[in-house]
Protein backbone atom coordinates (compact mmCIF):
# COMPACT_ATOMS: atom_id res chain seq x y z
CA UNK A 1 0.00 0.00 0.00
CA UNK A 2 1.18 3.59 -0.58
CA UNK A 3 1.83 6.03 2.21
CA UNK A 4 1.36 9.06 -0.98
CA UNK A 5 1.14 12.36 1.31
CA UNK A 6 -1.92 14.41 0.97
CA UNK A 7 -2.03 16.77 -1.99
CA UNK A 8 0.21 15.17 -4.82
CA UNK A 9 -1.92 13.23 -6.64
CA UNK A 10 -1.25 15.14 -9.22
CA UNK A 11 2.35 13.28 -10.01
CA UNK A 12 1.76 10.96 -12.50
CA UNK A 13 3.65 8.08 -10.14
CA UNK A 14 0.85 9.09 -7.81
CA UNK A 15 -1.90 8.60 -10.18
CA UNK A 16 -0.64 5.07 -11.25
CA UNK A 17 -0.40 4.21 -8.04
CA UNK A 18 -3.71 5.23 -7.10
CA UNK A 19 -5.00 3.63 -10.49
CA UNK A 20 -3.30 0.24 -9.14
CA UNK A 21 -5.11 0.45 -5.83
CA UNK A 22 -8.59 1.14 -7.43
CA UNK A 23 -8.29 -2.26 -9.27
CA UNK A 24 -6.89 -4.03 -6.30
CA UNK A 25 -9.78 -2.69 -4.77
CA UNK A 26 -12.48 -4.06 -7.27
CA UNK A 27 -10.69 -7.42 -7.13
CA UNK A 28 -10.73 -7.56 -3.51
CA UNK A 29 -14.39 -6.30 -3.56
CA UNK A 30 -15.56 -8.67 -5.98
CA UNK A 31 -13.92 -11.82 -4.23
CA UNK A 32 -14.99 -11.14 -1.07
CA UNK A 33 -18.47 -10.46 -2.32
CA UNK A 34 -18.57 -14.19 -4.40
CA UNK A 35 -17.49 -15.36 -1.29
CA UNK A 36 -20.37 -14.13 0.93
CA UNK A 37 -23.15 -14.88 -2.59
CA UNK A 38 -22.54 -18.26 -2.65
CA UNK A 39 -22.04 -18.88 0.97
CA UNK A 40 -25.31 -17.52 2.27
CA UNK A 41 -27.29 -16.38 -1.12
CA UNK A 42 -27.71 -13.27 -3.00
CA UNK A 43 -31.21 -12.43 -1.60
CA UNK A 44 -29.80 -12.85 2.26
CA UNK A 45 -27.21 -10.39 1.58
CA UNK A 46 -29.12 -7.56 3.79
CA UNK A 47 -27.03 -4.48 4.79
CA UNK A 48 -27.75 -2.14 7.42
CA UNK A 49 -30.24 0.63 6.19
CA UNK A 50 -28.07 3.75 7.69
CA UNK A 51 -24.03 2.93 8.33
CA UNK A 52 -21.93 5.84 9.52
CA UNK A 53 -18.43 4.91 8.57
CA UNK A 54 -16.70 6.45 12.14
CA UNK A 55 -12.97 7.59 11.72
CA UNK A 56 -11.09 10.03 13.70
CA UNK A 57 -7.28 11.34 14.03
CA UNK A 58 -5.72 8.51 17.39
CA UNK A 59 -6.96 10.18 20.30
CA UNK A 60 -9.89 12.28 18.67
CA UNK A 61 -12.45 10.51 20.92
CA UNK A 62 -14.09 7.76 18.39
CA UNK A 63 -15.18 5.71 21.68
CA UNK A 64 -15.91 8.35 23.50
CA UNK A 65 -18.52 9.76 21.23
CA UNK A 66 -19.82 6.56 19.61
CA UNK A 67 -22.73 6.40 22.00
CA UNK A 68 -23.83 9.65 21.80
CA UNK A 69 -23.76 9.18 17.95
CA UNK A 70 -26.58 6.27 18.39
CA UNK A 71 -28.19 7.76 20.82
CA UNK A 72 -28.83 11.26 18.62
CA UNK A 73 -29.58 8.29 15.31
CA UNK A 74 -31.61 5.99 18.07
CA UNK A 75 -29.26 3.23 17.51
CA UNK A 76 -29.69 0.15 19.69
CA UNK A 77 -27.12 -2.16 17.57
CA UNK A 78 -23.82 -2.36 19.75
CA UNK A 79 -20.84 -0.38 17.60
CA UNK A 80 -18.60 -2.37 15.79
CA UNK A 81 -15.05 -1.41 16.77
CA UNK A 82 -12.81 -2.95 13.50
CA UNK A 83 -9.87 -2.75 16.21
CA UNK A 84 -12.44 -5.65 18.02
CA UNK A 85 -12.56 -7.52 15.13
CA UNK A 86 -9.07 -7.73 14.22
CA UNK A 87 -7.77 -10.57 17.01
CA UNK A 88 -5.64 -12.91 15.00
CA UNK A 89 -1.83 -12.40 15.72
CA UNK A 90 -0.66 -10.87 12.94
CA UNK A 91 -3.52 -8.14 13.31
CA UNK A 92 -2.30 -7.61 16.38
CA UNK A 93 0.96 -7.42 16.02
CA UNK A 94 0.97 -4.76 12.86
CA UNK A 95 -2.23 -2.71 15.12
CA UNK A 96 0.69 -2.47 18.20
CA UNK A 97 3.56 -1.13 15.85
CA UNK A 98 0.95 1.64 14.56
CA UNK A 99 0.17 -0.15 10.83
CA UNK A 100 -2.15 -1.19 9.06
CA UNK A 101 -4.01 -4.87 8.16
CA UNK A 102 -4.59 -6.06 5.38
CA UNK A 103 -7.66 -4.85 3.21
CA UNK A 104 -8.48 -8.11 2.18
CA UNK A 105 -8.64 -9.52 5.59
CA UNK A 106 -10.54 -6.14 6.98
CA UNK A 107 -13.05 -6.36 4.25
CA UNK A 108 -14.24 -10.03 4.36
CA UNK A 109 -14.31 -9.98 8.74
CA UNK A 110 -16.51 -6.59 8.32
CA UNK A 111 -18.65 -7.22 5.83
CA UNK A 112 -20.04 -10.85 7.20
CA UNK A 113 -20.38 -8.61 10.44
CA UNK A 114 -22.70 -6.27 8.82
CA UNK A 115 -24.66 -9.18 7.59
CA UNK A 116 -25.89 -10.00 11.08
CA UNK A 117 -29.62 -9.00 11.29
CA UNK A 118 -28.50 -6.70 14.81
CA UNK A 119 -27.60 -4.28 12.65
CA UNK A 120 -30.17 -4.20 9.72
CA UNK A 121 -31.85 -0.69 11.01
CA UNK A 122 -28.41 0.87 11.45
CA UNK A 123 -25.00 0.78 13.02
CA UNK A 124 -21.77 3.09 13.59
CA UNK A 125 -18.80 1.34 12.67
CA UNK A 126 -15.56 2.80 14.37
CA UNK A 127 -12.24 2.46 12.11
CA UNK A 128 -13.35 1.84 8.96
CA UNK A 129 -12.46 2.94 6.22
CA UNK A 130 -8.94 3.53 6.91
CA UNK A 131 -7.26 3.65 3.30
CA UNK A 132 -7.55 4.24 -0.21
CA UNK A 133 -8.32 0.50 -1.05
CA UNK A 134 -10.80 0.36 1.91
CA UNK A 135 -12.45 3.55 0.48
CA UNK A 136 -12.82 1.89 -2.77
CA UNK A 137 -14.73 -1.01 -1.79
CA UNK A 138 -17.05 1.18 0.50
CA UNK A 139 -18.43 2.48 -2.93
CA UNK A 140 -18.73 -0.31 -4.39
CA UNK A 141 -20.78 -1.66 -1.65
CA UNK A 142 -22.75 1.33 -1.95
CA UNK A 143 -23.25 1.03 -5.65
CA UNK A 144 -23.88 -2.92 -4.91
CA UNK A 145 -26.32 -2.37 -2.36
CA UNK A 146 -28.32 0.14 -4.50
CA UNK A 147 -28.43 -2.29 -7.57
CA UNK A 148 -29.63 -4.98 -4.88
CA UNK A 149 -32.56 -2.80 -4.09
CA UNK A 150 -33.24 -2.26 -7.73
CA UNK A 151 -33.45 -5.59 -8.91
CA UNK A 152 -35.91 -6.44 -5.62
CA UNK A 153 -37.74 -3.71 -6.03
CA UNK A 154 -41.24 -5.15 -7.62
CA UNK A 155 -40.70 -8.34 -5.72
CA UNK A 156 -41.53 -9.89 -1.86
CA UNK A 157 -38.10 -9.09 -0.63
CA UNK A 158 -38.44 -5.51 -1.90
CA UNK A 159 -38.39 -4.64 2.13
CA UNK A 160 -35.18 -6.11 2.95
CA UNK A 161 -33.67 -4.01 0.61
CA UNK A 162 -33.87 -0.51 1.12
CA UNK A 163 -31.72 2.50 -0.06
CA UNK A 164 -28.99 2.02 1.75
CA UNK A 165 -27.45 5.72 3.90
CA UNK A 166 -23.88 5.96 4.29
CA UNK A 167 -22.48 8.80 6.78
CA UNK A 168 -18.56 9.62 6.91
CA UNK A 169 -17.48 10.68 9.89
CA UNK A 170 -14.25 12.07 10.39
CA UNK A 171 -13.21 13.88 14.17
CA UNK A 172 -10.20 15.33 13.45
CA UNK A 173 -7.30 16.74 16.03
CA UNK A 174 -3.90 18.13 15.19
CA UNK A 175 -0.49 16.20 15.47
CA UNK A 176 0.05 17.95 19.21
CA UNK A 177 -3.30 17.20 20.58
CA UNK A 178 -2.81 13.71 18.76
CA UNK A 179 0.22 12.49 20.88
CA UNK A 180 -0.51 14.27 23.74
CA UNK A 181 -3.76 12.40 23.76
CA UNK A 182 -2.45 9.00 22.86
CA UNK A 183 0.39 9.60 25.94
CA UNK A 184 -2.29 10.74 28.64
CA UNK A 185 -4.03 7.52 27.61
CA UNK A 186 -1.05 5.48 28.68
CA UNK A 187 -0.32 7.12 31.68
CA UNK A 188 -4.18 6.40 33.01
CA UNK A 189 -3.97 3.16 32.12
CA UNK A 190 -0.63 2.67 33.72
CA UNK A 191 -1.95 4.05 36.94
CA UNK A 192 -4.93 2.23 36.88
CA UNK A 193 -3.19 -1.31 36.40
CA UNK A 194 -0.74 -0.50 39.46
CA UNK A 195 -3.79 0.04 41.24
CA UNK A 196 -5.64 -3.03 40.32
CA UNK A 197 -2.25 -5.55 40.59
CA UNK A 198 -2.66 -3.78 44.64
CA UNK A 199 -5.85 -4.20 45.31
CA UNK A 200 -6.76 -6.92 43.19
CA UNK A 201 -10.11 -5.75 41.74
CA UNK A 202 -11.23 -4.91 38.79
CA UNK A 203 -9.84 -5.44 35.29
CA UNK A 204 -6.53 -4.67 33.89
CA UNK A 205 -6.41 -2.02 30.73
CA UNK A 206 -4.72 -2.80 27.52
CA UNK A 207 -1.71 -0.61 27.23
CA UNK A 208 -0.32 -0.28 23.49
CA UNK A 209 2.96 0.95 22.26
CA UNK A 210 1.60 4.30 21.20
CA UNK A 211 0.08 4.87 24.62
CA UNK A 212 3.54 5.37 25.85
CA UNK A 213 6.03 5.90 22.91
CA UNK A 214 5.95 9.45 21.53
CA UNK A 215 7.52 8.44 18.61
CA UNK A 216 5.48 5.44 18.14
CA UNK A 217 2.53 8.03 18.98
CA UNK A 218 3.44 10.25 16.13
CA UNK A 219 3.85 8.02 13.72
CA UNK A 220 0.50 6.73 14.65
CA UNK A 221 -1.00 10.38 13.73
CA UNK A 222 1.42 10.69 10.52
CA UNK A 223 -0.17 7.27 8.61
CA UNK A 224 -3.75 8.07 9.42
CA UNK A 225 -2.72 12.08 7.97
CA UNK A 226 -0.95 10.57 5.48
CA UNK A 227 -3.43 7.33 4.26
CA UNK A 228 -6.31 7.36 6.36
CA UNK A 229 -7.88 11.17 6.28
CA UNK A 230 -6.54 11.93 2.65
CA UNK A 231 -8.59 8.37 1.27
CA UNK A 232 -11.76 9.69 3.20
CA UNK A 233 -11.23 13.06 1.03
CA UNK A 234 -12.35 11.30 -1.92
CA UNK A 235 -16.12 10.15 0.00
CA UNK A 236 -16.86 13.67 0.54
CA UNK A 237 -18.61 13.80 -3.39
CA UNK A 238 -20.19 10.92 -2.92
CA UNK A 239 -21.80 10.69 0.64
CA UNK A 240 -22.91 13.15 3.34
CA UNK A 241 -19.51 14.00 4.94
CA UNK A 242 -19.74 15.43 8.57
CA UNK A 243 -16.00 16.41 9.85
CA UNK A 244 -15.92 17.74 12.79
CA UNK A 245 -13.61 20.09 15.21
CA UNK A 246 -12.50 17.17 18.07
CA UNK A 247 -10.67 19.70 20.12
CA UNK A 248 -11.89 20.87 23.09
CA UNK A 249 -14.15 19.49 26.34
CA UNK A 250 -16.26 16.72 25.67
CA UNK A 251 -19.37 19.00 25.79
CA UNK A 252 -17.84 21.48 23.20
CA UNK A 253 -17.29 18.14 20.78
CA UNK A 254 -20.42 16.98 20.97
CA UNK A 255 -22.60 20.12 20.37
CA UNK A 256 -20.58 20.04 17.42
CA UNK A 257 -21.58 16.71 16.72
CA UNK A 258 -24.85 17.39 17.77
CA UNK A 259 -25.21 20.23 14.92
CA UNK A 260 -23.10 18.61 12.32
CA UNK A 261 -25.67 15.70 12.47
CA UNK A 262 -29.00 17.53 11.70
CA UNK A 263 -31.83 15.96 10.56
CA UNK A 264 -31.80 15.70 6.75
CA UNK A 265 -34.86 14.35 4.73
CA UNK A 266 -33.31 13.77 2.12
CA UNK A 267 -30.23 11.44 3.38
CA UNK A 268 -33.60 9.49 5.37
CA UNK A 269 -36.01 9.24 2.78
CA UNK A 270 -36.04 7.75 -0.94
CA UNK A 271 -35.41 10.34 -3.44
CA UNK A 272 -39.05 9.88 -4.89
CA UNK A 273 -40.43 10.27 -1.64
CA UNK A 274 -38.55 13.29 -0.39
CA UNK A 275 -39.02 15.18 -3.72
CA UNK A 276 -42.78 15.23 -3.44
CA UNK A 277 -42.64 16.23 0.37
CA UNK A 278 -40.46 19.13 -0.33
CA UNK A 279 -43.07 21.19 -1.25
CA UNK A 280 -44.29 20.97 2.65
CA UNK A 281 -42.46 23.48 4.32
CA UNK A 282 -40.53 22.02 7.58
CA UNK A 283 -41.07 23.29 11.32
CA UNK A 284 -37.36 23.43 11.83
CA UNK A 285 -37.65 24.17 15.29
CA UNK A 286 -39.32 20.56 16.16
CA UNK A 287 -37.72 17.86 16.33
CA UNK A 288 -34.12 17.20 14.57
CA UNK A 289 -35.31 13.51 13.16
CA UNK A 290 -38.17 10.86 12.44
CA UNK A 291 -38.60 7.49 13.89
CA UNK A 292 -36.98 5.23 11.60
CA UNK A 293 -40.46 3.60 11.76
CA UNK A 294 -42.27 6.85 10.38
CA UNK A 295 -39.59 6.90 7.81
CA UNK A 296 -40.05 3.36 6.36
CA UNK A 297 -43.90 3.62 6.54
CA UNK A 298 -43.65 6.90 4.10
CA UNK A 299 -41.20 4.92 1.70
CA UNK A 300 -43.67 2.38 1.48
CA UNK A 301 -46.59 4.98 1.10
CA UNK A 302 -44.78 6.12 -1.94
CA UNK A 303 -43.96 2.69 -3.08
CA UNK A 304 -47.28 1.28 -2.78
CA UNK A 305 -49.95 3.80 -2.54
CA UNK A 306 -48.38 6.03 -4.84
CA UNK A 307 -51.63 7.81 -5.84
CA UNK A 308 -53.06 8.31 -3.04
CA UNK A 309 -50.18 9.51 -1.00
CA UNK A 310 -49.91 12.26 -3.79
CA UNK A 311 -53.22 13.07 -3.09
CA UNK A 312 -52.92 13.40 0.35
CA UNK A 313 -49.79 15.84 -0.24
CA UNK A 314 -51.60 18.27 -2.35
CA UNK A 315 -54.44 18.59 -0.20
CA UNK A 316 -52.04 19.47 3.10
CA UNK A 317 -50.27 21.86 1.07
CA UNK A 318 -53.37 23.50 -0.93
CA UNK A 319 -55.56 23.27 1.68
CA UNK A 320 -54.02 23.09 5.12
CA UNK A 321 -50.88 25.00 4.85
CA UNK A 322 -51.90 28.78 4.33
CA UNK A 323 -53.76 27.67 7.64
CA UNK A 324 -51.61 26.60 9.32
CA UNK A 325 -48.97 29.35 8.43
CA UNK A 326 -51.50 32.34 9.24
CA UNK A 327 -50.88 30.70 12.68
CA UNK A 328 -47.61 30.69 12.52
CA UNK A 329 -47.18 32.90 15.75
CA UNK A 330 -49.30 30.56 17.89
CA UNK A 331 -48.31 27.38 16.78
CA UNK A 332 -51.84 25.77 16.83
CA UNK A 333 -54.33 25.36 13.82
CA UNK A 334 -57.41 23.84 13.65
CA UNK A 335 -58.72 23.02 10.05
CA UNK A 336 -61.60 21.09 9.43
CA UNK A 337 -62.44 19.27 6.37
CA UNK A 338 -64.96 17.44 5.03
CA UNK A 339 -63.12 16.05 1.81
CA UNK A 340 -64.08 12.15 1.18
CA UNK A 341 -60.54 11.24 0.44
CA UNK A 342 -60.46 10.75 4.17
CA UNK A 343 -63.09 8.07 4.28
CA UNK A 344 -60.10 6.18 3.10
CA UNK A 345 -58.53 5.15 6.86
CA UNK A 346 -54.84 5.03 4.75
CA UNK A 347 -55.30 8.52 3.87
CA UNK A 348 -55.88 9.53 7.75
CA UNK A 349 -52.76 7.43 8.44
CA UNK A 350 -50.50 9.13 5.50
CA UNK A 351 -51.91 12.67 6.59
CA UNK A 352 -50.18 12.05 10.39
CA UNK A 353 -47.20 10.76 9.02
CA UNK A 354 -46.72 13.63 6.69
CA UNK A 355 -47.06 16.31 9.59
CA UNK A 356 -44.47 14.29 11.80
CA UNK A 357 -42.00 13.89 8.86
CA UNK A 358 -42.61 17.92 8.39
CA UNK A 359 -42.15 18.59 12.01
CA UNK A 360 -45.42 19.50 13.37
CA UNK A 361 -47.77 17.15 15.95
CA UNK A 362 -51.50 16.37 14.13
CA UNK A 363 -54.46 15.13 16.17
CA UNK A 364 -57.53 14.15 14.08
CA UNK A 365 -60.81 14.13 15.31
CA UNK A 366 -63.77 12.42 12.94
CA UNK A 367 -67.69 13.97 13.97
CA UNK A 368 -70.67 12.55 12.32
CA UNK A 369 -73.47 14.96 12.21
CA UNK A 370 -77.29 13.82 10.36
CA UNK A 371 -77.98 16.64 7.66
CA UNK A 372 -80.98 16.90 5.63
CA UNK A 373 -80.50 15.61 1.89
CA UNK A 374 -84.25 15.42 0.39
CA UNK A 375 -87.82 15.56 0.73
CA UNK A 376 -89.63 13.15 -1.02
CA UNK A 377 -92.73 15.53 -2.85
CA UNK A 378 -95.81 13.04 -2.19
CA UNK A 379 -94.51 12.14 1.81
CA UNK A 380 -92.68 14.85 2.64
CA UNK A 381 -90.17 12.17 4.21
CA UNK A 382 -87.24 13.94 5.08
CA UNK A 383 -84.10 11.85 3.62
CA UNK A 384 -81.11 12.22 5.75
CA UNK A 385 -77.17 11.54 5.30
CA UNK A 386 -73.97 11.41 7.84
CA UNK A 387 -71.73 13.88 6.99
CA UNK A 388 -68.34 13.69 8.57
CA UNK A 389 -66.60 16.44 9.71
CA UNK A 390 -62.59 15.78 9.90
CA UNK A 391 -61.04 18.26 12.47
CA UNK A 392 -57.23 18.26 12.52
CA UNK A 393 -55.28 19.67 15.47
CA UNK A 394 -51.76 20.84 13.97
CA UNK A 395 -49.31 22.26 17.02
CA UNK A 396 -45.46 23.27 16.48
CA UNK A 397 -43.75 25.87 18.02
CA UNK A 398 -44.71 29.26 17.27
CA UNK A 399 -42.66 32.19 16.93
CA UNK A 400 -41.74 34.48 20.02
CA UNK A 401 -43.15 38.40 19.65
CA UNK A 402 -40.88 40.42 21.35
CA UNK A 403 -42.39 43.48 23.22
CA UNK A 404 -40.73 46.72 23.84
CA UNK A 405 -40.63 48.02 27.65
Amino acid sequence: MSSTPVGTTSNPENKNIEDLEVKDAQIIFNSVWTMLVEELGEENLRFPKEIFWLNGAPGAGKGTNTNFIMKYRDLTAPPLVVSDLLQSPAARKLIDTGRLVGDREVIGIIFRQLLDPVYQSGVVLDGFPRTKVQVECVKLLFNQLVALRNKYANTLLSTHFKKPHFHIVVLFVDEKESVKRQLSRGHKAIAHNEEVRESGDGELEEIRPTDTDPEAALDRYRTFKEKTYGALKDLRAIFFYHFINAHGTIEEVRARIDQELQYQGSLELDEATYDRLSRIKIATTLSKHARQELVNRLDSYEERQTELFSQVVELIKNDFMPIVMRHAISGKALVNSENPIFNNPDALSMLIDIFSERGYHAIIDIHREEVPESVDPKTFKISTRIKRIYRVRIQFKGSEIRRGR
